[in-house]
């Protein structure tokens, strides 16, 4: 009798809420084996992991700040620690800031915008190529990269810094993934648009889904779980024929 094929190891980052959690969740209960990334709330982290558990699957929470390239180094080599393979990875983690225009931005609001939102997903999609590219010896695999409405919209007057940071995000999709069709590996992107996470918390406007429903068609705002099954979707081989693709979960804004 054959041995039971070993089950397939994800790493989100930013992990441990939001979406991240909803899609490490969902992600465990389809049959990954999940290493949740948080960078500085351990509890939730753990309970994520702690969910996972009661699930019947296997996850480990890893800290890391995708700000930094040690911790990412550090985050990757850890999963390779514990499992010794990769097979996807989701580009989750990500922060926004204050409403402000461009005129009232500073050097330091730029610098850790596009430390975490771009240059951490491009070192963390660097990584997982590495591991994954039938080019360097992997068996290929599949990346999904967060974007968001506001790459198309632009968020004037609230946040242009996220609007363009995510705006990269959607052309590195593109590019990596022609960059690796050849090599096994899968790179599309989940632009959502109002969901009802604590993000907009951290922003300062931890009312802002409710002010927002009206500009969305579909007069409500989406959840966590709802933009992980879009997210799932395109981890799995149902998707196996898309590639360079950005799904839109906005509820049609």
């Amino acid at each position: 009798m054959s041995e039971p094929a070993e089950k397939p190891v994800l790493l989100v980052t930013g992990g441990s809420r939001g979406i991240g959690c909803a899609v490490a969740v969902l992600a465990a209960q389809r049959g990954w084996r999940v290493a949740v990334n948080y960078a500085h709330d351990k509890q939730a982290a753990e309970q994520t992991v702690a969910t996972i558990g009661e699930a019947g699957s296997e996850a480990f929470a890893v800290r890391a700040d995708v700000a930094s390239e040690a911790d990412i180094l550090a985050m990757f080599a850890a999963v390779d620690e514990r499992w010794g393979r990769l097979d996807g990875l989701v580009n989750n983690a990500g922060v926004v800031d204050r409403s402000a225009r461009v005129d009232e931005m500073s050097l330091e609001r730029l610098e850790r915008m596009f430390r975490i939102n771009v240059t951490g997903a491009f070192l963390c999609a660097r990584e997982a190529v590495k591991r994954m590219s039938t080019r360097h010896g992997g068996k290929g695999g599949a990346i999904v990269n967060l974007s968001s409405a506001a790459a198309t919209l632009g968020a004037p007057g609230q946040y242009v810094d996220y609007a363009a940071a995510k705006g990269a995000i959607d052309t590195m999709t593109i590019g990596l993934a022609r960059e690796v069709a050849t090599e096994g590996i899968r790179v599309n992107a989940v632009r959502p648009g109002i969901i009802d996470t604590d993000i907009h918390a951290s922003g300062g406007e931890p009312d802002r889904v409710a002010k927002m429903r009206d500009a969305v068609p579909m007069k409500r705002e989406g959840s966590a779980l709802e933009v992980a099954h879009a997210i799932l979707y395109l981890l799995s081989e149902e998707a196996s024929y898309s590639t360079g693709a950005i799904l839109d979960a906005t509820g049609g804004r």
